[in-house]
C-alpha cells in the first residue's frame, strides 16, 4: 500500500515532499525546465564521490562542519550566494549540474520505519509536477511510465551513489584526516586578506605523514585520488571570490585578526 505520510526532516532544496501513487497522480505530468530559480540562493550542493572528478573542475569541494560531515560542492562562499545561477534561475557560469540538483523535484524515501522499502516522492511545491496538460505523463495507464521509470532508474543509482559516499565519510573520519577549513584569500597587498572559515577539509600535512600500508590501502580503494580532487579543487575558491565582487555580493568574511 502507499503511506500517506511523507519524511519529516525535508532535505535541502525540498519544501514538501508527498509519495506518488496511481490513485492520486494518474493524470500528473512532468514538465522539464531549463532553469532553477530554488537555486540562486543556495550556496553550497551535496555530491556524492562519484562526482568528485568532474566537480572538482568547476566547484571548490569542501566537507561540511560537524559530526556527520557531507561533501559540498560551494556555488558561492556566503550563505545566500549563487555565482554560477541568476535569479531567475539561468545558469551564468558553465558548469557540471551535480545529480542532487538533477534529481530535484524526486527523492527515493522510506516512507515506513518498520520497512527498507524506498518509494519515489515528490516536492509537488516545485511548479514543475502537476495535473498539466503537457510534459510526461508521470504514469502510463495503471503502470509507471517510461520517464517515470527513468526517473526511478536515476534515483535509485543516485541512493547507491549515497551509499558509497557514506561509507568514504566514515572512512575519512576513522582516518581522522578532517580538520576545521580556513581558506584565505588576498585581494589587495595593502589590506588583510579575507578568511573563509565555518568548513572542513582534509590536513594536508596529517595526509603525508600517513603509515606507507595506510596510504596503500587508500590507494587501492580509490580514497586517495578523492582526497587529491578535494584539495586541488580548493584553488577555485579565489575564482568565486572574484565573482562575487564583480557580481556586486561582496562576501561579508571576517578579515583575519
Amino acid at each position: 500500500r502507499m503511506a500517506s505520510t511523507a519524511p519529516q526532516n525535508l532535505p535541502l532544496l525540498y519544501k514538501d515532499l508527498i509519495p506518488i501513487s496511481q490513485q492520486e497522480h494518474a493524470t500528473w505530468r512532468y514538465k522539464t525546465s531549463d532553469t532553477a530559480p530554488f537555486l540562486s540562493t543556495e550556496h553550497a550542493i551535496p555530491i556524492t564521490t562519484e562526482e568528485f572528478a568532474v566537480c572538482q573542475r568547476f566547484y571548490p569541494i569542501i566537507f561540511s562542519a560537524g559530526d556527520q560531515p557531507v561533501p559540498l560542492a560551494l556555488m558561492g562562499l556566503n550563505e545566500g550566494v549563487n555565482t554560477y545561477i541568476d535569479a531567475e534561475g539561468k545558469m551564468i557560469q558553465e558548469a557540471y549540474v551535480p545529480a542532487y540538483i538533477r534529481r530535484y523535484p524526486f527523492l527515493l524515501a522510506k516512507l515506513r520505519p518498520d520497512t527498507e522499502d524506498l518509494s519515489l516522492c515528490v516536492d509537488p511545491s516545485s511548479g514543475v509536477i502537476g495535473a498539466f496538460d503537457e510534459g510526461d505523463p508521470i504514469f502510463d495507464g495503471d503502470q509507471p511510465s517510461q520517464a517515470t521509470k527513468n526517473i526511478l532508474q536515476f534515483c535509485e543509482s543516485f541512493e547507491t551513489a549515497g551509499q558509497v559516499t557514506g561509507n568514504f565519510m566514515t572512512e575519512l573520519k576513522s582516518l581522522d584526516l578532517l580538520m576545521d577549513g580556513e581558506v584565505s584569500i588576498q585581494t589587495d597587498p595593502d589590506k588583510p586578506p579575507f578568511i573563509y572559515r565555518g568548513f572542513q577539509m582534509v590536513n594536508e600535512e596529517k595526509l603525508r605523514e600517513m603509515r606507507g600500508d595506510q596510504l596503500r590501502k587508500m590507494t587501492q580503494n580509490g580514497m586517495l585520488p578523492l582526497l587529491h580532487a578535494h584539495l586541488f579543487s580548493l584553488s577555485i575558491m579565489s575564482e568565486i571570490f572574484n565573482r562575487q565582487v564583480a557580481q556586486g555580493k561582496v562576501p561579508e568574511l571576517q578579515p583575519a585578526e
